[in-house]
């Protein structure tokens, strides 16, 4: 008999649904499907597939309510920003729909003694590994540009969010795909690692920890399959000396305690420089006093609960053991007496090298105050890291901000003045231990192609 796997509302504690997981022979089956999926879908229109794109970013927004409040039950995503999560689904999939033929085009060249065709032609089956913290959009991402290029795809998402899995293969069903061009199997992570090895598996692509991540990538590459890693960051924020420090303030905020705290690309890090830090950490701790903990289905809520319990106290042995090395609590840090998986905003100060919430990802609202010198040091401690997702930049001088963020800033994006999440328009990355490879902004569609090379000669006149 398979396993049982239950969802839980993080809000309450309370059991939502339960699933049963595939066996391993189920899910290789499943892979056996996508490959003869391919075989046909490959040979399909780039407008076919765009025409199929619309009406899945049509069936997004028709159910944006019922794909929000099932993220807000199984994962608890404050509601609006769950609709935010759907509507930008479906604006990746209408601007794969409408650029994804001229990314995609062949290019001609001319080389000595003839001139070439460059295809990029897709390769076939492509595993998708995903989390929980963006239930719609982290397999949305990956699996609308491998699909707009001629892939097929299969997901092992995570176990919370099963639900979800399932919702999305019904989408892409209902939107007119072939069936098993896309497809959700509920499996655990050791059936996952083993269809790596599955013959017709021709790329991996993974978003979540760079412990796990790595040794997915290690797999791939012994049987020199290609990957894409999207991993974990700590972010670094840097607020100069000439910063407009409200905005600073109110934006940091928000990128600390967007989606509870539980995302990749969020503010984790504040690096402040000693002229405006005292102002800057009053103004900040007393905003984050303001914010509304509860419900996350609760139109007034900003922050809800963590994902999972285990999470929460996780995250809240990451405080204590900062603490214990000598960073100071400013606000919060103290597990609520309540039910569901709770965890107030938590502001740390006196933060160095070697304590968690210098070195590593604190994957919920724990905000990490580190005081600098000077710009020059702020731009060290914001590369002391051995993560390089994302990052941010306060400044009034903007060009000066660019040119720190161009020249010196070690991550895949920096935000001047702002702080945003994901753009269906723009590449999104990291290097260092936050992976490689891109997705969004016609990058991903090329990242799971044989880029062809045909050489055509010149032909000799009789």
């Amino acid at each position: 008999m398979s396993e049982t796997i239950n969802t839980y509302n993080p809000a309450t504690g309370e059991k939502l649904d339960h699933y049963h997981l595939m066996s391993a022979d189920d899910a290789e089956q499943a892979v056996t499907r996508s490959q003869e999926a391919y075989l046909n879908w490959r040979r399909t229109s780039f407008d076919a597939r765009a025409q199929l794109f619309n009406n899945l970013a049509d069936l997004m927004e028709e159910r944006i309510d019922d794909l929000s409040n099932l993220m807000t039950r199984e994962m608890g995503k404050v509601a609006e920003q769950g609709r935010q999560e759907v509507q930008l689904c479906a604006n990746i999939c209408r601007y794969t729909a409408e650029h994804g033929a001229e990314i995609l085009e062949d290019e001609h060249r001319i080389f000595e003694g003839g001139r070439a065709i460059i295809s990029y032609q897709p390769i076939g089956v492509i595993l998708g590994i995903q989390p929980w913290n963006f239930p719609l959009y982290q397999v949305i991402r990956y699996s609308v540009s491998n699909i707009m290029a001629g892939n097929t795809t299969v997901l092992k998402h995570a176990k919370n969010v099963f639900g979800m899995a399932v919702a999305i293969q019904q989408m892409y069903e209902d939107a007119g795909f072939p069936k098993n061009v896309y497809q959700s199997l509920l499996i655990d992570g050791g059936t996952a690692s083993d269809l790596i090895k599955h013959k017709h598996v021709r790329g991996v692509t993974f978003t979540g920890s760079d412990e796990v991540g790595k040794q997915v990538a290690k797999e791939a590459a012994s049987l020199s399959k290609k990957t894409v890693m999207e991993l974990g960051s700590n972010d670094a924020f840097i607020v100069l000396a000439d910063a407009d420090i409200d905005q600073a303030v109110e934006t940091c905020i928000m990128g600390r305690v967007i989606n509870n705290g539980e995302t990749c690309v969020a503010a984790k890090r504040f690096v402040i420089v000693d002229s405006i830090y005292d102002e800057f950490r009053d103004k900040f701790v007393a905003q984050c006093k303001k914010l509304k903990v509860g419900d996350p289905a609760d139109e007034n809520t900003d922050l809800g609960p963590m994902a999972r319990e285990d999470l929460r106290d996780e995250l809240h042995d990451q405080v204590k053991a900062s603490l214990e090395a000598g960073a100071t609590l400013s606000l919060g840090g103290e597990v609520p007496d309540s039910s569901g998986y709770f965890y107030p905003i938590t502001v740390l100060e006196n933060v160095s090298p070697g304590m968690p919430a210098y070195d590593d990802e604190l994957f919920g609202p724990v905000a990490s105050l580190i005081r600098v010198r000077d710009d020059k040091e702020a731009m060290t401690v914001a590369n002391d890291s051995r993560y390089g997702l994302g990052g941010g930049i306060f400044s009034t001088d903007t060009d000066n901000a660019i040119a720190l963020a161009k020249n010196e800033f070690d991550t895949g994006m920096v935000n001047i003045n702002g702080y945003s999440l994901a753009q269906p328009n723009l590449p999104f990355g990291g290097v260092k231990d936050s992976g490689y490879g891109r997705e969004h902004g016609g990058y991903g569609m090329r990242e799971f192609v044989n880029i062809k090379t045909i050489m055509i000669a010149e032909q000799q006149n009789s």
